[in-house]
């Protein structure tokens, strides 16, 4: 007898691509079962080609009316890794079992508002997995998952603009400013490195990336706002080492397998959101100042500093991350 899945992530890059290992388990562990899932159109593109999912269904109406329309598909079980107020109201539509992520939101507001280590030294990747555990679904161990459409390289002149030689990948953006860098501390940064410094980022990350670029000369390939995700992919994959903040490219260059240098400002790796890799031995270099009572301030971010000193990124080791980046 078929049995149909429904898992449901609404946003954003990062936390869909961090879902990637409960499709492919399930579906493995599962092999005849339907793998459905569900979530906002401009984050359907992320899982469009990933074998181990049946069909991608968009939020693209109403919710109650797109509730419905899954109704309708009879679905067996829903696997609930947003766990917010729509997907209960989809849930209490579809009435089959379902089983839901849990957030530690409790937690997490207490590390933010008292600074007390009370999270689970557990990485999300793993809670998500647990979701499965009615199902006697095992972890493999393998990684986050990023399937680039087949078509891209022939559809793009990725030659005009990837360069030839070895360059590091620096993901300049981030949703929210207190996970940035400041301009400066990245043309520091940018300025130090031996290689081609290729800057990836989207539309809003172009006045900083201009900035960078003019101080950087031809160390800076300036991309930002010329590239679709799936690009920036690519880009990604090219990489000697991908440079990033916390943020949705960190976590498809971490798919890819690649080398990371990470840099955290008012978010934590405690949240459990650090490069995934299974049991792969690549490196992950993770920069942080630590002992900053202030840290973190937000689950999220801020626009700006709340102590307007902005220590946790204008403090960053600036010499020591160069010196990781060359290889020192």
């Amino acid at each position: 007898m078929l049995t149909k899945f429904l898992v449901i992530r609404f946003s954003s890059i990062g936390d869909i691509v961090l879902t990637t290992p409960v499709v492919r388990c399930l579906k493995q562990q599962y092999p005849n079962a339907e793998i459905h899932y569900l979530t906002k159109p401009a984050f359907a593109g992320i899982l469009a080609h990933n074998p181990y999912i049946t069909q991608v269904h968009t939020l693209d109406k109403a919710l109650l009316k797109k509730a419905r329309e899954l109704k309708s598909l009879g679905f067996d079980y829903i696997i609930d890794l947003h766990n917010n107020l729509r997907t209960s109201i989809i849930k209490s539509v579809l009435q089959v079992p379902a089983f839901s992520f849990d957030k530690l939101n409790i937690e997490k507001s207490i590390a933010v508002k008292l600074k007390q280590g009370v999270l689970p030294p557990i990485h999300i990747v793993q809670r998500y997995l647990a979701t499965l555990s009615p199902f006697h679904v095992k972890a493999d161990n393998k990684g986050l998952d990023y399937f680039l459409p087949p078509s891209l390289l022939q559809e793009w002149n990725y030659e005009a603009v990837v360069p030839t030689e070895p360059f590091i990948a620096f993901a300049i953006g981030a949703q929210h400013a207190t996970k940035r860098l400041p301009t400066d501390k990245i043309i520091l940064l940018v300025k130090g490195v031996q290689k081609k410094v290729v800057l990836l980022g989207g539309k809003e990350d172009v006045e900083a990336a201009n900035a960078i670029a003019a101080q950087c000369g031809n160390t800076a390939i300036n991309l930002c706002g010329t590239l679709s995700l799936h690009q920036s992919a690519f880009v990604l994959s090219q990489a000697e080492k991908v440079v990033t903040h916390d943020t949705g490219l960190m976590h498809i260059a971490a798919a890819l397998n690649k080398e990371i240098i990470s840099i955290w400002g008012n978010t934590i790796p405690e949240f459990g959101m650090t490069p995934y890799y299974g049991h792969s031995t690549t490196q992950h270099h993770l920069f942080q100042v630590p002992h900053l009572n202030c840290r973190p301030c937000s689950k999220i971010g801020f626009k700006q500093c709340p102590k307007a000193h902005f220590n946790c990124m204008n403090l960053q080791p600036t010499h020591h991350i160069i010196e990781v980046i060359n290889g020192k």
